[in-house]
């Protein structure tokens, strides 16, 4: 079945080799442009697109923030109702932004596993569709396409580097590389400190299960990372790393500053690496950062973060 894409291909930019520590000129992937603002609407737009075609009319998913706007602006765009079942740790202003998507937004649970469990069960008791934030097929080849524009674009990279909640977004980039043919290419999977679950499961050789999220990067809140992207890691090359929220803070200011662009702390997660592990990306030559974008942000946040973290 070909389906027109929700999502649109994004700027690919490039900063000078003075940016950031790493000394590297960095290939910069704007996925915070995305009319959602964030790569979340590559594979969420994908599996909703899919759950429509299959006859659905009412479409649930359980979500901290930037999933739930990616299903509501799918929705709207399908023409069908999306209810997003938010856990009360998500603020007044994320969950202000999914409603004004157009999406019923339900408060639920104490952190997004039961958030997501009272989802799972709202949807089958009325015969609805149920799109997982990050654990499910369609959404990871929806997320590979990202690799797909950076191919077609003639961007050379010998490096993928990638914030990391439930996985998602890693493993559609392992699937855009393996199906560009760049099944060698490492990614860097950064995570940051007090919402390290693959960092975790690594170090422990087994899928674990977080007892809390303690990191401001709320959308990198999945305290057990999917099983399909715990398996990656003996499937291709990935490394993982671990940034302060402090750094990711930093990261996100920078970036602002320099190319006007809000994004979230779960983004400058991974936008801190060229500073924090400069000494990684100096195997490099020219690394791919993911801009991942993300709308728990705003001025007023970053002036907030900014204060507490200086």
């Amino acid at each position: 079945m070909s389906l027109t894409p929700l999502h649109i291909e994004t700027p690919l930019l490039r900063t000078s080799a003075t940016y950031s520590k790493s000394g590297l000129p960095l290939w910069l992937k704007l996925d915070a442009l995305q009319p959602s603002g964030s790569f979340k609407l590559r594979g969420v737009g994908l599996l909703c697109q899919h759950e429509v075609a299959k006859g659905a009319r009412q479409i649930f998913c359980a979500s901290g923030g930037n999933a739930g706007i990616a299903a509501a602006f799918a929705g709207r765009s399908l023409g069908v109702k999306v209810t997003i079942v938010v856990p009360e740790t998500t603020s007044s202003e994320v969950r202000a932004r999914i409603a004004a998507t157009g999406a019923e937004v339900l408060v639920h649970g104490t952190v997004f596993d039961e958030a997501n469990a009272h989802a799972v069960s709202l949807a089958a008791a009325q015969n609805a569709a149920y799109v997982h934030p990050y654990d499910h097929p369609l959404l990871w080849q929806g997320h590979a396409t990202l690799i797909d524009e950076v191919v077609r674009a003639g961007a050379e990279f010998d490096c993928v580097v990638t914030s990391v909640g439930g996985g998602g977004l890693l493993a559609g980039i392992v699937e855009g590389l393996q199906r560009n043919g760049l099944s060698t290419i490492p990614v860097i999977a950064v995570e940051t400190e007090g919402a390290a679950s693959l960092n975790a499961a690594i170090a422990a050789k087994a899928r674990v299960t977080l007892p809390a999220i303690t990191s401001i990067a709320n959308s990198l809140g999945a305290r057990q990372v999917a099983r399909h992207v715990f398996d990656l890691v003996d499937q291709h090359p990935i490394e993982s790393v671990t940034v302060t929220d402090a750094e990711a803070v930093r990261a996100c200011l920078k970036f602002a500053d320099a190319h006007r662009v809000l994004v979230e702390p779960a983004c400058g997660a991974a936008l801190a690496v060229a500073d924090v592990h400069a000494g990684l990306l100096s195997r490099f030559k020219a690394p791919l950062i993911e801009v991942c974008g993300g709308i728990g942000v705003s001025l007023a946040m970053l002036e907030n973060w900014r204060a507490q973290y200086s």
